[in-house]
């Protein structure tokens, strides 16, 4: 049963629509409708492609006519298994244009028209009497409530013919046989007296009873088995030598080190003798690359620089607006199709799949997840067909219009990028005299040696640039070195001055426990003492997990449902493929279930990427693309270097131009 069907237009105008029952009714108005779910965060954000859309228990199917700009949903409950939905949309679409064709045409041209601004005052008066749709689409409910019927009649048959085929089917048994043959023989295998009974009773208590406690006893026999591989031992030598036989303690030198050389081999703090005529043994210049240095805005807050792809032609363009050139590579070969559409002709999903099919092809040359590709191919083409194309010119800026918006739609995010401004607001923020202000707090989480701690540091530097004191929280208490890596970090980071000044100290800090405790429990304890101790910002590091490991995402989960930090970074890497949409997928997921169940409230997700190593990828920035459309959440820096000025922004504009080249 159908809870609720609609018929708008793309511009937002409701044409008819139909609900069911009384909860669907007062739902459909609301702003959390499905419909209108449906509408913002799918279809405006470019993931028309999926096959359905699910929302607060409803799942959602659509379809559209791209010539008239229409979108026909149908929404359920997503318990139910109703087979005839797809079927149902199709004939639903068909019949409706078939019938309503002229209104529809005049309709959208008239919308067309007020939009640019051509209608007559006159027309524009008598426009609303035109579109008074109760009057131009009577008598459709009653051929929908036909049509719907036909539909649900038949797929009650259908599991009616199933059920009488699977409840009809004779048991399967076979017939008696006068052949000899087939009567029971007796087993091969000799029937064992009393007697061999109670002897292998007998064999097998002893054998058990030797493994007890009295083993290696005096005056013990063996004991035969039928395999003879299990004997105890024969004497008491024989047990001894057994027992002391072991692995020989390894020695390393002919005495244990002592304090002062185990003192001499830590590398991950400052010796007393490492400054030599007041200049430090540090290399400074290696820990900052001036090329990378950001720069200062009017109100003194230092910016990361921005990513800038550098790129003379754009592939697409380049192939559609020259229809003489050579086709080279999967898009080349955009121009020679499109260039045998001419005249004033409909697009057809038989004209648009070898184009998409290149498409798909060259958006996994630039790393974009095939699932992703699928999709975001299928997108441009559903908004392609039926458009009316009226020669080369205008196919080729409907391609790469249709394409560049897509892209466009899925990276633009959803919630600000500006860290800076979100840690300020909540700083700033008043609040009553006996309540203590709490620092913004980040998590970093991923998978293993994508480079959390690393970047975790690059984003402390441009805290610190920016004069905010930041308490680094080691909860990686897992992996060896982990700590010692993040101490090395902080040395470092104190030792770089800000605007000028020679060092940082006391702008940053390292809150760690050593190794093997809870990590939720020491990053509420960070974020206590970060709070006593006038920091302002708290940077989470936690130990590199599998997506598919579940105690290990449980108590991720746990650290985050304890001290609900007000940022969680998923960091990934820019080299992967079709394994960024696995990663990304299940750790949301992880996160947001496994948090509900272990806190209070509603569960946490990823707020934001962090993609590392992006300068190794050159123009192939597909895994950013990936992972935007998984989650909806925006890529708010890449990592691209060794020194802690290697991070950058990522602008819209940039990416997808990256994508479109050639």
């Amino acid at each position: 049963m159908l809870d609720h069907c609609s018929i708008s237009h793309k511009g937002g105008v409701v044409l008819w629509s139909r609900s069911f029952t009384p909860e669907a009714s007062h739902l459909a108005s609301s702003p959390s409708s499905p419909v209108n779910s449906l509408i913002r965060e799918a279809l405006i954000e470019g993931r028309a492609a999926e096959e359905k859309y699910e929302k607060d228990g409803y799942a959602v199917k659509w379809t559209f006519f791209n010539d008239l700009e229409l979108i026909f949903v149908v929404a359920y409950q997503r318990i139910l298994q109703l087979t005839y939905v797809d079927d149902l949309l199709a004939a639903l679409k068909a019949l409706f244009i078939k019938l309503f064709e002229p209104f529809l045409t005049s309709f959208v041209a008239s919308l067309h028209a007020i939009k640019n601004g051509r209608l007559a005052s006159a027309a524009a008066r008598d426009a609303p009497k035109s579109w008074n749709f109760a009057k131009a689409f009577e008598g459709w409910d009653g051929i929908f409530d036909r049509l719907l019927k036909g539909f649900e009649d038949k797929a009650a048959q259908e599991r009616k013919s199933r059920f009488r085929t699977v409840a009809a089917a004779p048991p399967s048994y076979s017939p008696p046989s006068d052949d000899l043959s087939t009567d029971p023989s007796e087993s091969s295998i000799a029937v064992q007296d009393e007697q061999d009974i109670s002897r292998n009773f007998q064999a097998l208590k002893s054998r058990l009873r030797g493994r007890g406690g009295r083993r290696g006893g005096r005056g013990m026999m063996r004991v035969e088995s039928g395999s003879g591989r299990d004997s105890l031992p024969a004497s008491d030598s024989e047990s001894v030598s057994k027992k002391t036989k072991g692995k020989a303690q390894r020695k390393w030198g002919e005495s244990a080190p002592s304090e002062t050389e185990m003192a001499s081999l830590d590398f991950s703090t400052d010796k007393p003798d490492s400054s030599k005529n007041g200049h430090l043994s540090h290399d400074l210049q290696s820990l900052v690359d001036k090329a990378s240095l950001g720069s200062r805005t009017r109100d003194g807050l230092y910016e990361v620089k921005d990513w800038d792809f550098d790129s003379k032609h754009d592939a697409i363009t380049r192939t559609l607006n020259n229809e003489d050139a050579k086709p080279s590579g999967s898009l080349g070969a955009l121009g020679s199709l499109f260039s045998r559409l001419t005249g004033s002709k409909a697009l057809t999903e038989q004209d648009l799949k070898p184009v998409l099919e290149g498409m798909k092809q060259h958006l996994m040359k630039k790393n974009v997840a095939m699932e992703i590709a699928d999709k975001v191919c299928e997108g441009v083409g559903e908004s392609l067909v039926g458009k009316k194309v009226g020669g080369f010119q205008t196919t080729s800026n409907a391609v790469r219009t249709a394409l560049s918006s897509s892209l466009t739609r899925i990276l633009t995010p959803k919630t600000s990028t500006d860290l800076l401004l979100s840690i300020r607001t909540k700083l700033s923020s008043p609040l009553p005299s006996a309540q203590q202000r709490i620092p913004y707090s980040i998590t970093f989480v991923g998978v293993n040696g994508v480079g959390k701690s690393t970047n975790l540091s690059k984003v402390c530097f441009w805290l610190i640039q920016n004069g905010l004191r930041v308490l680094i929280a080691a909860c990686d208490t897992f992996r060896s070195g982990a700590v010692e890596q993040l101490r090395v970090h902080v040395r470092n980071l104190s030792m770089l001055g800000v605007n000028g000044a020679t060092n940082s100290k006391g702008r940053v800090e390292l809150y760690e426990k050593g190794y093997g405790k809870d990590a939720a429990g020491i990053a509420k304890e960070a974020i206590a003492y970060a709070k006593d101790n006038d920091f302002d910002v708290v940077l989470i590091d936690t130990a590199g997990r599998m997506q598919d490991n579940e105690p290990l995402m449980r108590a991720l989960a746990k650290l985050v449902a304890i001290n609900t930090p007000d940022k969680i970074i998923f960091v990934g890497e820019a080299l992967v493929g079709n394994e960024a949409v696995d990663q990304l997928t299940k750790f949301d997921r992880a996160l947001r279930d496994f948090s509900s169940a272990s806190g209070s409230g509603k569960g946490r997700g990823i707020d934001g990427m962090l993609v590392t190593k992006w300068d190794t990828v050159d123009d192939k920035v597909g895994a950013a693309l990936s992972m935007t459309y998984v989650t909806g959440q925006p890529i708010i820096f890449v990592g691209c270097g060794q020194t802690y000025t290697d991070l950058r922004q990522l602008r819209v504009a940039n990416v997808v131009q990256a994508i479109l080249s050639d």
